[in-house]
Order: C-alpha cells, then structure tokens, then sequence
C-alpha cells in the first residue's frame, strides 16, 4: 500500500491548518486570522482505496484501459506545524522544536506560502531546498490576488526550489484542493499502514476541547491576551447524553486575568458559551463546560510549565 508522512510548513498565518483541515475533510486544527494560532503538532489521518480508474490517471494512463476493480490503499498522515518563528521566548523555542521534527520524519513536504509574503526564516528554507524530501509547494491565497501577481510568484518559487511542484491554491474555496491530493498521492512512498485504519488523529478529545477554548479567546480578546493563554483539561467525565468538561486556562499576570473575566463575568461568560457550541458540534454530545482561570508567572519561559502543557517532549 502506499502510506507516508506529509508535513505541512510554512511561516504564520498562510493557510496551513485551513488546508490540512480541507485535505483531511475534518474540523482538526483550530482557525483564526492571528499568527501563531497553531502551537503544536496536529495529526489528521486519512485513509482509503485508489480506484483503478484514478491510478490509471496517477500513472498517466488512460481510465478506460482498465477494469473497474480497486487498486492499492492508502494511508496518508498529515502533520500541521507551528509558524515558522524567530523564537522570542522558551514556548517558540519548543514550538520551532515541532517544526524541526516535522521536517526530520517528512516522506513529503507541503511548503504553504502565500502570495504576498516572504519567507521569514531562510534557515529553514534552506533545509528544505538541501534535503531530498520532494516538495509540494502551494501558494495559497490566490483568490485575494491577480493573475500577473500570481505569475511572478511561481517564477521565484520555481528558481529557488526547482525540484518543487508549485500549486496555486485558496485552501478557503476549495481550489486545486483535489490537484494536490494527487500530487500526494503519486508522491506517497510504498509503506505499510503506520496506524489502524480507523483513527483519524493521534490527539485525544481533550487536548481538541483545550484547542477550541483557545481558539475562542484568539477569536475575542485582543493584544497579548490570547498569547499568554494556556488551557488544560482538568477534568472530562462521560456520561449518557452529556460531557462534564473543566478547563483551567492560564495566564501570566493578574492584569490578563481580569481581562479574561471582564466587567461582571461577562467576557468569560460568552467565552464559555461560545465554545461550549464548538465542542458540542465537534464531539456530537451536550456538554456541561466550566471555565476557571489561574495565574502563572511567566510561563512561557518556564520549563517546567512547557513540559507540563505537552510543549517539551520526553527523549
């Protein structure tokens, strides 16, 4: 069968988890228009059976020169990455960790760039451009640009990584979607299944539950706030018809926690609410959702806290 890591790089804020969500057909990486939405590594699986019809394309032949029959399975194995970061603290540090491991085990890289930007770290560029691992490149965003833009895009990318295959895409409209899926595909290495056929991820429901409060508090406070938030599960219990769930979201100051809660509990209140909607919708259960807030001094720089909060992984 064919089965295969595919890692998805690229700086903050390009479409990367957008377009792992759109290729895996699920709701796995949280969304929003900040950087550094995305801190950790997020699995999504994908598994299924190439008709004969489709590897007949994939190989170039054509569709009608074979039989009806199903042809090989595959497993493919997304990765969505943290921003690429100039680190600024220990939490980037661990976070450019991911990145650097996500680049180390890659049958296949997704290098996601957009078209308006630069590459920020060459660094890591240039690890991609040394290393053997065939590259997709995908220039996402291109329904927020022009076709003589786009062009010239192509053209920069083509001389720094010629091995590339470059891709316009708009992971938002579902553009050349099914074009890089093949991509993959033709590109997958001969493997057997690293993971049973029917999981979709490597993450447990809390640590979706903590990604959904966190995507809520990028979504409605502003400034530092949502960068000094981290949230954990304290406790999950399942029972017939409804979840308890108590997340306990941390913060580094007294000033930030205030914030959190707002005048008269209002801001925590909605926060509540409008997560509890997401997390009831993703796990197809009601839920009973507490939120309680406490303060960590400068956490981000804390070993002991990263380890704590799954950013710092065990040798």
């Amino acid at each position: 069968m064919k089965c295969g890591f595919v890692n998805i790089i690229g700086n903050p804020n390009v479409g990367k988890s957008t377009l792992m969500n759109a290729l895996v057909g699920e709701r796995l990486s949280i969304i929003t228009s900040k950087a550094q939405t995305t801190r950790k590594r997020v699995m999504g699986i994908v598994n299924g059976r190439i008709s004969e019809s489709h590897q007949a394309c994939l190989d170039g032949r054509a569709p009608e020169a074979v039989g009806a029959a199903n042809g090989d399975d595959f497993q493919i194995i997304y990765t969505d990455t943290p921003g690429i970061v100039n680190p600024a603290n220990k939490l980037h540090e661990q976070m450019m960790g991911f990145i650097g491991t996500a680049m180390q085990d890659a049958d296949l890289f997704l290098l996601v760039t957009e078209v308006g930007e630069k590459f920020k770290n060459r660094h890591v560029l240039q690890k991609v451009i040394d290393s053997d691992t065939p590259v997709i490149l995908v220039i996402n965003k291109i329904d927020l640009s022009d076709q003589a833009t786009i062009q010239k895009k192509i053209a920069y990318w083509q001389s720094e990584i010629p091995r590339a295959v470059i891709v316009p895409c708009s992971a938002t409209e579902g553009f050349n979607i099914d074009k890089i899926f093949d991509l993959i595909l033709e590109r997958l290495p001969e493997h057997p299944a690293y993971f049973p056929t029917d999981e979709l991820t490597d993450r447990t429901m809390r640590f979706f539950v903590s990604e959904i409060v966190r995507e809520k508090i990028l979504l409605y406070y502003q400034k530092e706030i949502p960068y000094s938030c981290e949230v954990a599960v304290e406790a999950y219990e399942e029972k017939d018809g409804i979840d308890n769930i108590s997340c306990l979201i941390y913060v580094e100051r007294e000033s930030q926690k205030a914030i959190l809660i707002g005048h008269q509990g209002k801001a925590i209140k909605k926060l509540g609410i409008e997560a509890r909607k997401d997390i009831e919708e993703f796990t197809g259960k009601k839920c009973f959702l507490s939120l309680h807030i406490k303060v960590l001094k400068d956490w981000r720089n804390s070993d002991r806290a990263l380890k704590s909060f799954g950013y710092v992984l065990d040798d």
